[in-house]
């Protein structure tokens, strides 16, 4: 592999800084002349759980994982807030990633600074990226800053530091003060340029933050380094300043789907709107589940019961970059505990990561399924069936046709039009359809057919 070294320090801290801590060497993956977005437009982002991804909970355990994660095709690590977890006010026992309690350290209970600094290596070494959930929203309330700096906190009418509905454990931060800004862009640069991180998955992006917050962050920090911004926001205008947003919205859709309140047609209206909203440039996040969703709403089988793996399908094929969240490429059945230590037990019983190594490979391999306005927009083929999401994705001479059943009954897939008619062979089993307006094509319970012509 080839090792681009990065001297950090010379040029990007301050004089100050630079006098504290020694030039930094690390490596970061090749970039064959592209950059974000585009870098990422073929890839699958995994949002790691430290404290639960292994018995161990810590960083240097993570580590051993790396080989397994770029087997299955990752090319992109969210790591959830790294930093000390606040004290005050804590939900017990042992808090929550986004309270904050220093921006600049590394929670002893996940490792030390160059434990991380060894992981953003190790993960670049192995040709993958690594970007850092980012909490700009509030802190905890024993951050230096609520005693030091109270002015750059929200203020409720009677004066006192606001914090947000039930969570008590976070004071909101007040970002239409510029200092609060400064500070607050000066601890990101303190990640990018001592730990070469590539990029931030920015919680709560547009709750309470000024979008002129980003376009000071991303016109101080842009410089430095190559760096890819994820909002997780729902909103056109963010990406006057981020590379990609949460498609949320479709979270939503496919909820209902699952519990049978919505169906095929609903899901396509809402593609077409959506792509009417933002155009085809932007790169949204897909997803059927996360750390929120799985810990408060329920794990993906008891949102979706036997269409887990058609659901999946959909957020790899249909729309957007996918992601993953750990353990759920090995089918993880249980709500993990937010507050406490919650192992994921990686067994896989039901054999879901070899299903999920397929569906990473296809989305990467194939042109037409990737992310924005690297892809081809997903065009739905007509069919009689309100069950049946059917569409092509086509870019160059790569076409990708998927036909997937949202329903726990047999349906039948019959074309209104010759346009999509045709022999095909399923990516997954090898077995050959006949898809015509004549014959109907019998699909069984949650199929998932996908369909791959050069």
């Amino acid at each position: 592999m080839n090792k681009y070294v990065v001297i950090l320090c010379v040029t990007l801290l301050s004089l100050d800084s630079c006098t504290q801590k020694p030039p930094v060497e690390v490596t970061t993956p090749p970039t064959s002349g592209i950059t974000f977005p585009e870098k990422i437009a073929r890839g699958t982002i995994y949002e790691v759980n430290i404290r639960q991804h292994t018995n161990e909970g810590t960083i240097n355990a993570f580590i051993k994982d790396l080989p397994r994660l770029k087997e299955l095709g990752v090319e992109m690590l969210w790591i959830m807030p790294a930093q000390p977890i606040g004290i005050k006010n804590r939900k017990e026992p042992l808090g929550s990633y986004y309270s904050i309690r220093d921006y600049r350290k590394v929670n002893p209970e996940f490792g030390s600074e160059e434990d991380f600094k060894n992981l953003v290596n190790k993960t670049h070494e192995l040709g993958m990226y690594l970007i850092l959930d980012w909490v700009p929203n509030h802190t905890a309330w024993d951050h230096p800053w609520i005693t030091e700096h109270p002015e750059y906190y929200a203020h409720d009418g009677e004066g006192n530091i606001a914090h947000e509905s039930d969570w008590t454990d976070i004071a909101l931060l007040d970002h239409t003060n510029p200092a609060t800004r400064k500070a607050m862009i000066e601890d990101m640069k303190y990640w990018v340029t001592n730990f070469d991180i590539d990029g931030f998955r920015c919680d709560h992006a547009g709750h309470e933050i000024p979008l002129y917050f980003w376009e000071e962050a991303t016109r101080e920090l842009n410089p430095l380094k190559d760096l890819f911004w994820l909002a997780e926001w729902d909103g056109a205008r963010m990406h006057l300043t981020f590379d990609a947003t949460y498609a949320w919205p479709l979270l939503g859709v496919t909820d209902k789907m699952g519990k049978g309140k919505a169906n095929a047609n609903d899901l396509a209206k809402w593609i077409q709107d959506d792509l009417k909203e933002y155009g085809q440039k932007p790169i949204r996040l897909t997803m059927i589940t996360n750390h929120d969703e799985n810990s408060w709403q329920g794990t993906e089988f008891e949102r979706y019961g036997d269409g887990v793996k058609t659901f999946a399908t959909l957020i790899f094929t249909a729309y957007g970059v996918p992601m993953l969240y750990s353990g759920q490429e090995v089918g993880l059945d249980k709500r993990l505990k937010f507050f406490e230590k919650d192992s994921i037990d990686w067994s896989d019983p039901k054999q879901f990561q070899p299903f999920y190594k397929k569906l990473v490979s296809l989305h990467a391999d194939n042109p037409a399924l990737w992310g924005g306005e690297y892809g081809g927009m997903a065009v739905r083929i007509n069919n009689e069936d309100p069950n049946v999401y059917a569409f092509q994705r086509t870019k160059g001479n790569n076409k990708v046709v998927v036909v997937l059943n949202f329903s726990d009954k047999p349906q039948e897939f019959k074309l209104i039009d010759e346009s999509s008619a045709g022999s095909y062979q399923d990516y997954f089993t090898g077995e050959t359809y006949e898809v015509s307006t004549t014959k109907p094509l019998r699909l069984s319970p949650w199929q998932y057919l996908i369909f791959v012509r050069e």
